[in-house]
């Protein structure tokens, strides 16, 4: 039988009644030991100070003393709080804070007697310096240890007596995040970690002992002790530590099989405090080959608070981080556009559970479609407008480029012309820098759509903003899911060329920079800088060095060649594009491009037509026409086809 709401509210107030009185029980427990501490602490300063025999005049003075002594004490001892004490969290502040109440209760029991004194003229009244300096050091040090014995005891039986298996652990850090992570193991029984030492690059701290274990040394260091040690797990606890650095030490220990975790970089906003459970799997983000953009999310939400937008491919990898990003910011409306119906209603209801004060309307539409638009335009009159439907997958697109330009092309003069029409005010396409020297479908597609919205902006009101950037990590069809999938399922892992290299960014700061950049509009197109690219193959012998595997031993890698249309490395910008480039901020570059010529134009006309009447020969044709690296990539991999079929 299942108690009513009554019977649990009065099993809740009388747990609640219980853990009070229990409380109180222990608060009282804890004044009457230090009330014994007191007067074990005064008698013993007697016995000191008179080598063993107090003489009876200085007995009788101890004991009119005492009770004013142990009065005082335990008022200052209530005042301060010291009485609510935790045996498991007291550290280094707390004695600190022990220390400077027992002087205090010193200082306050000295002043009494000297008022006591002067009341009644007896220069003799009170007991000699020595006994009271006695008395505050035997105090503090009985109390302390009062206080602090049981964490000891606690730290040293989990140490010996912790059941299950143990795992021989490496601290990576001796600085205040490393020495905090190393206090919290001790004091957690809730870890199967054994830390055998730490190591740091500052030479400082070689040979140092903290928090009773030694700094074994530098970072260099770490493959020797892996095995002089036998250790299995790293803990890295420098949450500022560089990629590239993290990259060394796993390379490093590459041979080994190796568990790694990693303190979060919001450690380092949470002052003194850590525990095991920040600790977090070791992941490709903490791989970048540069320190995550940091921006204020106000600055972004004065720009998009209480304002309507409309969100293209809002279902997609970039397009879903956008709109969670934008319903964090408080606008008044926020339209999610995309053809994935399945998809959609997932994040319709995510985003109306997490934000129920945001009007969020799901529509399922198709770029392609203007009627559709037009009526949604019409419907939900949006301030702001986010492009970032697409087609994406450069295999598939390559074979399929009619429907690259369907999507890319014709649906994005689609929205802009759209968006002029009802009177947008700011229209960010989302770009990628496969557009830069297209070689492939897919990012001819996109370039020819950045030459749309840059002819649409010649003529409209409405402020254009294209945004570019590379690769981010964990968006769907990228390498980082493909290689997680593969290493669990045992192997092989695919890189398509050895000397393959990408610029990574993560989806959330690449989304952040995103918003800022096209909301304030600084140029036509805007940049993410993603610092130096990163080879695919180290990417991947990385990632299984993380899962506790040896690459090519436990994980073959395996080289599939590059595909129809990839290339080696990309670029984020052409040289003319660099050349007229300025720094807006941080990781964005602006820049403030001349319009198409005519021609052009022209040619993307004919290309749309042809993609709409599946010409795919004819779009290939003219893709090649516009761009000469497409062509020769196309002639390439014709090539290569040819020589496959010899």
């Amino acid at each position: 039988m299942t108690a009513g709401p009554s019977g649990r509210r009065a099993a809740a107030m009388a747990g609640d009644a219980w853990r009070s009185t229990a409380s109180w029980a222990r608060q009282l427990g804890l004044l009457a030991a230090d009330v014994a501490s007191i007067a074990a602490s005064l008698y013993l300063a007697y016995v000191v100070r008179f080598e063993g025999e107090i003489p009876p005049n200085r007995f009788e003075e101890m004991v009119g003393i005492l009770p004013m002594l142990v009065g005082v004490r335990i008022a200052v001892h209530l005042a301060s709080g010291v009485h609510r004490w935790s045996f498991r969290l007291s550290g280094f502040h707390e004695a600190v804070r022990l220390v400077q109440v027992e002087i205090f209760g010193t200082g306050v029991f000295v002043g009494l007697f000297y008022f006591l004194q002067r009341a009644a003229e007896d220069v003799t009244l009170g007991p000699p310096r020595s006994i009271i300096i006695l008395e505050l050091l035997l105090t503090t040090a009985l109390i302390g240890a009062l206080r602090f014995s049981p964490r000891l005891a606690q730290i040293w039986s989990i140490d010996r007596f912790r059941s299950g298996e143990r795992i021989r652990t490496l601290i990576v850090g001796a600085g205040s995040a490393g020495e905090l992570l190393l206090r919290d193991l001790y004091r957690s029984d809730e870890h199967p970690y054994r830390v055998a030492g730490l190591v740091d690059d500052d030479p400082q701290k070689r040979g140092m002992s903290i928090g009773g274990q030694r700094v074994l040394g530098g970072l260099d260091a770490v493959p020797a002790l892996v095995e002089e040690l036998g250790i299995r797990q790293l803990l890295f606890a420098i949450p500022r530590l560089p990629a590239a650095r993290v990259r060394e030490v796993l390379a490093a220990c590459a041979r080994f099989k190796l568990t790694y975790k990693i303190l979060p970089v919001s450690f380092a906003y949470l002052n003194d405090r850590v525990s095991v459970s920040m600790l977090q799997d070791l992941d490709a983000d903490d791989l970048l080959p540069r320190a995550q953009v940091q921006f204020q999310p106000r600055e972004i939400e004065e720009l998009i608070a209480g304002r309507r937008v409309l969100v293209t491919g809002a279902a997609g990898s970039i397009g879903s981080e956008i709109c969670r990003q934008l319903a964090e910011l408080k606008p008044a409306a926020l339209v999610l556009v995309d053809t994935d119906e399945n998809a959609l209603y997932l994040q319709y209801r995510e985003l109306s559970a997490r934000h129920p004060s945001v009007v969020i309307a799901p529509e399922v539409a198709d770029v392609r479609d203007p009627r559709r638009m037009r009526g949604i335009g019409a419907r939900y009159r949006p301030q702001d407008v986010f492009h970032a439907a697409a087609r994406k997958h450069v295999p598939f697109m390559e074979a399929m480029p009619e429907e690259a330009i369907k999507t890319n092309v014709t649906g994005c003069r689609t929205v802009a012309r759209i968006a002029t029409e009802i009177g947008v005010e700011r229209f960010v396409l989302i770009s990628t820098d496969k557009a830069v020297q297209p070689s492939n479908a897919m990012g001819a597609s996109k370039r020819l759509a950045e030459f749309i919205v840059r002819e649409e902006a010649e003529r409209s009101p409405v402020r254009f903003t294209v945004v570019r950037f590379g690769n981010v990590l964990g968006s769907a069809g990228s390498v980082v899911p493909l290689f997680k999938a593969q290493i669990a399922a045992g192997g092989p892992v695919t890189v398509t060329h050895p000397e393959c290299t990408r610029y990574l960014m993560t989806i959330r700061e690449a989304v952040g920079l995103v918003l800022l950049a096209g909301l304030n509009h600084p140029g036509d197109l805007c940049i993410l800088e993603m610092g130096d690219p990163i080879r695919i193959l180290d990417l991947a012998r990385l990632m299984i060095t993380m899962s506790g595997r040896v690459p090519d031993k436990d994980i073959e890698i395996v080289f599939t060649g590059l595909r129809p249309g990839e290339k080696l490395t990309e670029e984020l910008m052409t040289s003319d594009e660099g050349a007229a480039s300025q720094l807006f901020r941080d990781s964005i570059r602006a820049i403030v491009t001349p319009p198409p010529a005519s021609t052009v134009m022209q040619a993307i006309a004919a290309i749309e037509v042809q993609a709409e009447q599946g010409d795919r020969e004819g779009v290939l044709a003219g893709l090649a026409g516009l761009f000469s690296t497409y062509a020769d990539a196309r002639g390439q991999t014709e090539n290569q086809s040819a020589a496959l079929h010899l």
